[in-house]
Formats: structure tokens, sequence, C-alpha cells
């Protein structure tokens, strides 16, 4: 299974820490592999009007059917709440 998320005003590093809280290893500065998962970060940045840019992490979760949708809902509920 694969799914793709994109979460605004987060870092890397954080989005890293987040997922090793959640019992993943960090193998590189952008991917994060945990049993049955791994998470790849991408990051970007984004003008929201006129005058203001924010940070963009894109996250693709990969691994096991019944494991990927678990951490998925538990990383969006750390990220969402770091990045207003």
């Amino acid at each position: 299974m694969e799914r793709t998320r994109t979460y605004r005003g987060i870092s890397v590093r954080a989005a890293v820490h987040y997922l090793t809280g959640l019992g993943g290893e960090a193998t590189d500065g952008r991917t994060v592999t945990g049993d049955g998962w791994e998470a790849r970060l991408d990051v970007d940045t984004v003008e929201v009007g006129p005058s203001l840019a924010l940070t963009e992490v894109t996250v693709r979760f990969r691994g096991d059917d019944e494991v990927v949708p678990g951490v998925v809902e538990a990383f969006s509920k750390k990220a969402v709440r770091a990045g207003g």
C-alpha cells in the first residue's frame, strides 16, 4: 500500500522526529523505516498569498496494508498540531 500526504508549516526535521516517535528509524535525512512501513519525505516552499511562504513537507508512506493506515493517522495528528 502507498499513501501520499502533504503537510504545511512543519519542517523535515520535525517530521522525522514524529516518525521516529512512531517506532521508525531514520535511515537518512529524508527516509524513516518502521516495522512494516517506510516514509520518504520531500520538502518545498509554497507561497500563500502575496507575502507569505510556508514549508510544505510531502510524505510518501509505503508498506503493509494493515500497518500504513495507522501510521498515516498517527503521524497526521502530530503534524497537524505542529503545523497549525
